[in-house]
Formats: structure tokens, C-alpha cells, sequence
């Protein structure tokens, strides 16, 4: 298995902090540090290679031509912060790689945070909540030590301790490793609706951001992502609107030029994660051998409220086949 990080320089940073961002429920984590990215204007300095972790699992067709995807690429950016506060550093990976074989890979993003004399990594995640998707989303905190849980606590920030639970993925398995390692770890859960899981969610974003920029003492310009926040509240609001009120006259097509702006404003889509999906597929195959992991699976199945999507897949698991049938 190949892993490899190709560095273009070696930046000298001060006290340098480094947040870690892999896409997840909500896109919570990815979009924030791609935000930060650029609104901090970052410069690249480091890319991260495993293709071996990011089997395809489709194939893309491109004016009739279809061709594999390119693998999950992580890269390494830094940010030089005002005098006597810290650098940042920040890793986004545009994919998750494959969850049980992830280990090698952690370890070498974790290998370079100790070149650049990294103490503390920052991960963000989604925290699903019977919230209003109007509402201000609370946001959680989990740490790898209570001396940190009691400095976040005392910083007034309005955070909230997570006193158990999961966070799943590699935004929640970053920081198992990172403790191991040696490294500070903290992670910022905002919470999301549970009826909007699988849509991005720059409200829960911006409510993390805001956190974060507070306690490390960043000036942001959080504008952009206001701007995305009350544009997913006002489409959330026409879905609402169509199913209280299924007898109106639907509305008409969609014109080019909207078409071009909600892609350019948001790239609204409800989409599964890739780890959330490869899971499934991986419940379904060991289904298949043992019928009593089904509960396990219908329950992941409407975590990510897609049980619809997959219901005949699933009710076929318990059909008998014809020749059984027959002889029965």
C-alpha cells in the first residue's frame, strides 16, 4: 500500500496549530476548512498521495465518455497569524479514504504535524439534533484530555461538553490516533436537523467557525458563508411550502441562468458520504451471510435516512430463492 507526501517547502511556523477536514454528514467539516482556506488566502505546501485507499466505486461519463475517477488527494496548507499568536495549518482531504485501512495513513499526516512542532489538532463534525432548521445549531466539544475540556469550558464560548457518543468517520478517528501519538485533540460537533442529514449545511459551519475563530483569535470575514446559510434555509422552506401544499400548481422550469446560479451558490445536492455508502455495501455483503446482522444494517440505513432509497435491496435479503420456494 502506497502512501506518500510530496512537500514543496517547509514553512517556519510559530506555534502552529493544525486542523484536519474530511467531507461527512453535512459536508459540516469539509466546507468550513475549505472557507477557512480561502478566506485566509493559505498557501499549499504539502499533498498527501494513497490511491490504494480510494478504490472507485462508479465511474464518471464526461460527453459520453466514461473514465474512473481520480483518487482522494489530501493537501497541506499554512497561514502566517498576527504576531504572538499561532500559525495554522490545515489538511483537507476532498475524499475519505477506506476506514480499515486508514491507520498507516493517519500516522503519516500525524508524522508531519510532529516535523512542524504541532501541539493541538482541531477536527469538525455534525451532531444530528431535533432541531428546527431555522434555528441556531449548538455547538459540542470533545477533547482528548479534560485539562482541555476544562479550558474550553472556562473560555465562555458558549460551547457545550458531549458527555458520550460517537463521531464516526476519519473527522472522529483523526483524533484517537493524534492521543496516541502524543497530540492535543479537539473536536467541534455543531448540530444539524435530523430531517436534512444528508444536505450540506453551511449554517452548522458558520456556527463552528465563529467558535473557532474566537479561541484562536482569527479575524474571518464570515460573510460568504451567511450568504449560503440563508440560501439552504430559504430551499429548505420551498420543500416545506410544496409538501404542506401538494394541490398548487408546481412551479415552472427552471431556467439556465437559476440553474447556473444555485450550482455557483451552493452545489445543493442530497448526496451520501462515501464512507457512509461503502459501510451499507458492507453490511449488505455480510447480511447476505448472516440474517441476524440485518437490524444492524436498517439502522445505518435510517441514521442516513435512505432506507427508501435502498428498501427493495433490502427486503429481497429475506426471499427465498425459486428452487427453496418450490421445495418448501
Amino acid at each position: 500500500m502506497k502512501i506518500s507526501i510530496t512537500m514543496a517547502k517547509k514553512p517556519k511556523l510559530k506555534r502552529p496549530i493544525m486542523i484536519c477536514a474530511w467531507p461527512g454528514m453535512g459536508d459540516v467539516a469539509f466546507r468550513l476548512a475549505v472557507y477557512l482556506k480561502d478566506k485566509l488566502k493559505m498557501e499549499e505546501f504539502a499533498s498527501l498521495q494513497a490511491a490504494d485507499l480510494f478504490p472507485p466505486t462508479g465511474v464518471w461519463v464526461d460527453n459520453s465518455v466514461i473514465q474512473l475517477p481520480v483518487p482522494g488527494e489530501g493537501k497541506f496548507y499554512y497561514y502566517k497569524n498576527k504576531p504572538g499568536l499561532s500559525d495554522l495549518v490545515v489538511f483537507i482531504s476532498n475524499a475519505q479514504p477506506l476506514l480499515e485501512l486508514c491507520g498507516e495513513y493517519i500516522w503519516r499526516i500525524l508524522s508531519l504535524g510532529k516535523e512542524l512542532r504541532i501541539k493541538r489538532i482541531f477536527t469538525f463534525a455534525a451532531m444530528p439534533a431535533p432541531i428546527d432548521h431555522t434555528a441556531e445549531p449548538g455547538v459540542l466539544f470533545s477533547s482528548t484530555d479534560k485539562k482541555i475540556n476544562d479550558e474550553l469550558e472556562s473560555a465562555k464560548l458558549g460551547l457545550r461538553a458531549l458527555k458520550s457518543g460517537q463521531v464516526s468517520g476519519l473527522n472522529g478517528l483523526m483524533l484517537g490516533f493524534a492521543k496516541e501519538a502524543g497530540f492535543e485533540g479537539v473536536c467541534f460537533l455543531a448540530e444539524i436537523p435530523l430531517f436534512a442529514l444528508q444536505m450540506e449545511n453551511p449554517k452548522a459551519s458558520l456556527a463552528i467557525l465563529k467558535k473557532l475563530s474566537s479561541l484562536l483569535t482569527i479575524t474571518v470575514d464570515v460573510s460568504g458563508l451567511v450568504d449560503q446559510a440563508k440560501f439552504m434555509e430559504q430551499e429548505i422552506e420551498k420543500i416545506i411550502e410544496f409538501i404542506n401544499n401538494p394541490e398548487q400548481q408546481p412551479p415552472p422550469p427552471i431556467g439556465e441562468d437559476e440553474i447556473d446560479k444555485i450550482k455557483k451558490s451552493l452545489n445543493l445536492y442530497t448526496k451520501l458520504p462515501q464512507s457512509a455508502r461503502e459501510k451499507i455495501e458492507k453490511l449488505f455483503g455480510e447480511v447476505k451471510n448472516n440474517v441476524s446482522k440485518a437490524g444492524e444494517l436498517k439502522k445505518e440505513l435510517d441514521n442516513w435516512s435512505v432506507y427508501k432509497e435502498y428498501e427493495d435491496r433490502f427486503l429481497d435479503l429475506f426471499k427465498k430463492p425459486k428452487a427453496e420456494s418450490q421445495n418448501n
